[in-house]
């Protein structure tokens, strides 16, 4: 799998520049793509992170933390060279240089996993994330 591939849409929802940051036109202009939401691997895109800029997709489910799927989280991680840093909630960094490729929000009525477009991995880290979180998902029937 690769990067992600919504580039343009993220790109048509940042400010240009600072010279039309008033601008309510211009503003109305960029939200018109936000009519046509893509997807990736099959999770919709439901915005971009308000801190990072980073795209986020839902995931199909409600998301509750425990012991169990944190512990499976840091597995993933680990396959994939990141370590998990709990903030607010886990971001998942790059070992080699802190880099953030992606992080799993469970604050609202279905959890949210937000990625790095640019990072090569980040459709297969989508897809594996929605998976091993899954909340019927267990260790004996799924690999």
């Amino acid at each position: 799998m690769s990067k992600l591939t919504v580039g343009p849409w993220i790109a048509a929802q940042k400010l240009p520049s600072r010279e039309v940051a008033r601008d309510r036109l211009a503003f109305l202009e960029r939200t018109r793509v936000r009519r046509e939401t893509p997807s990736v691997a099959g999770f919709p895109l439901v915005g971009l992170g308000g801190s990072c800029g980073k795209p986020c997709f839902a995931l199909p489910y409600v998301l509750t933390w425990t012991e169990e799927n944190t512990r499976r989280l840091e597995e993933l991680a680990a396959e994939f060279g990141c370590y998990v840093e709990y903030g607010a909630y886990p971001h998942l960094k790059l070992h080699e240089n802190d880099q953030e490729v992606g992080a799993v929000q469970d604050w609202t009525t279905f959890g949210m996993v937000y990625l790095r477009p640019g990072y090569e991995r980040a459709e297969e880290l989508l897809v594996r994330l929605a998976g091993l979180l899954h909340p019927d998902r267990t260790r004996s029937n799924h690999p």
